[in-house]
């Protein structure tokens, strides 16, 4: 028997066995965290809304009408405006669990359905820009995107396709086209997404 090699293969049999216990019990560890988490969290009380960060809709800066015959400009338009009298939070980041231990348990439906809201606004803001850059409507997309941004957005499609049009379909000059993609990078900064890393890197190759 080659006594070097069979001496080989024992270690790394243990030292394998020793990973696979040291992983089994951190997944263990942070699954007992999760659920002292959820039991704290489904035992806090009801807190005041009144202070979150709602997000109002500008409906007499954003550009309603611009276009005819778009249905999917027209069904933008109208998800936006069903939007505006409803009550939207970024919640972006923060898990159920998250929600409960900081506002209560018994929030969480309204928050739940704050935190959709927000998803629907973003996600709808972009497609109705990009319809509107299609269509050659540069200015009307960017003061869409700019809104979507100012939110807090992580919509990665909507940070390139804003510096895009910073570059190449507003007439900026140099200056004004870094100093428009500049105001973008803290906002980027402050996400509390996983699109962060992606966002921050479109910015940086673009500026």
């Amino acid at each position: 028997m080659n006594l070097p090699f069979f001496t080989s293969f024992i270690i790394l049999v243990l030292i394998t066995q020793l990973a696979i216990r040291r992983s089994d019990s951190k997944a263990q560890k942070s699954e007992e965290e999760f659920w002292e988490r959820e039991r704290r969290a489904n035992s806090t009380r009801k807190k005041s809304l009144e202070n979150l960060n709602y997000i109002y809709i500008p409906m007499d800066r954003l550009p309603f009408g611009v276009t005819e015959g778009n249905d999917e400009i027209l069904s933008c338009e109208k998800s936006i405006k069903n939007l505006s009298d409803k009550k939207i939070v970024n919640f972006t980041g923060m898990s159920n669990t998250d929600l409960k231990l900081e506002y209560g348990t018994a929030n969480i439906t309204s928050l739940s359905n704050y935190d959709q809201n927000y998803t629907v606004l973003v996600t709808t803001l972009q497609k109705w820009a990009k319809e509107l850059y299609n269509a050659g409507f540069y200015k009307e997309a960017t003061t869409i995107l700019e809104f979507s941004v100012s939110t807090r957005s992580d919509v990665t499609a909507s940070y390139r396709l804003l510096c895009d049009m910073y570059r190449t379909k507003l007439g900026l000059s140099k200056d004004e086209m870094q100093k428009k993609i500049d105001a973008l990078v803290p906002i980027a900064e402050s996400l509390n997404s996983l699109s962060k890393s992606q966002i921050l890197e479109s910015l940086n190759q673009t500026s």
